[in-house]
């Protein structure tokens, strides 16, 4: 009872248009993410918030700072084929997601499976249903992504990059020798196997 008071009185101290999409969630502020798929509002425009590369949801360029909000936003978010957006039953507003919407912020070995999990509370089993991908930067090298849900990915912290990728192996794919890394049964390829040899 009294988490309940104390989220309310949180909820009350967000921004007015915050205020709004948290309103309108109404009983789908369930724990985990929304059936946001299933949900088809009308379209009411961009706000004015943005997560940045480095996983920081920003609203009117000020940083968000509840972990419980950021949390409750993440499980309305869905990726459509113009822009990202947040979804509830009644409304449906597009937001700046400048990488990937979610930063994958631990990784552990469970009964052979690669387990990965997110800043707001995601976990996912590394596999065909929750794949990586990699994207070569000239700056920051390999940059891996894991599959959360929908069309949503997180992207790897630079120390987790670096396990991951420590478990790399070279094996013919598609009639090439690359880079790789294996997980959930799946080889995932990286590079061919001279230009990561050269990185």
């Amino acid at each position: 009872m009294t988490g309940d008071v104390e989220q309310e009185k949180n909820d009350a101290a967000a921004p007015p248009r915050l205020q709004s999409l948290i309103a309108s969630i109404g009983a789908a502020k369930a724990r985990g993410p929304a059936p946001v798929e299933q949900w088809h509002p009308p379209y009411c425009g961009v706000i004015d918030l943005r997560i940045a590369s480095d996983g920081t949801w920003f609203y009117a360029g000020t940083p968000i700072l509840r972990p419980a909000l950021i949390t409750l936003f993440a499980g309305i978010l869905r990726k459509d084929p113009e822009r990202y957006v947040l979804v509830t039953p009644v409304e449906c507003v597009g937001i700046v997601v400048e990488d990937a919407p979610f930063i994958a912020v631990a990784m552990a070995e469970d009964q052979g499976s690669l387990v990965i999990g997110t800043n707001v509370g995601d976990e996912v089993r590394v596999g065909s249903d929750h794949p990586l991908r990699f994207a070569l930067d000239e700056a920051d090298g390999v940059k891996p992504y894991v599959h959360i849900r929908g069309d949503l990915w997180a992207k790897l912290t630079r120390s987790l990059a670096l396990e991951l990728l420590d478990r790399g192996e070279t094996r013919m794919h598609e009639g090439a020798e690359t880079f790789g890394v294996s997980a959930g049964g799946v080889f995932f390829p990286v590079a061919a196997a001279d230009v990561a040899s050269a990185a």
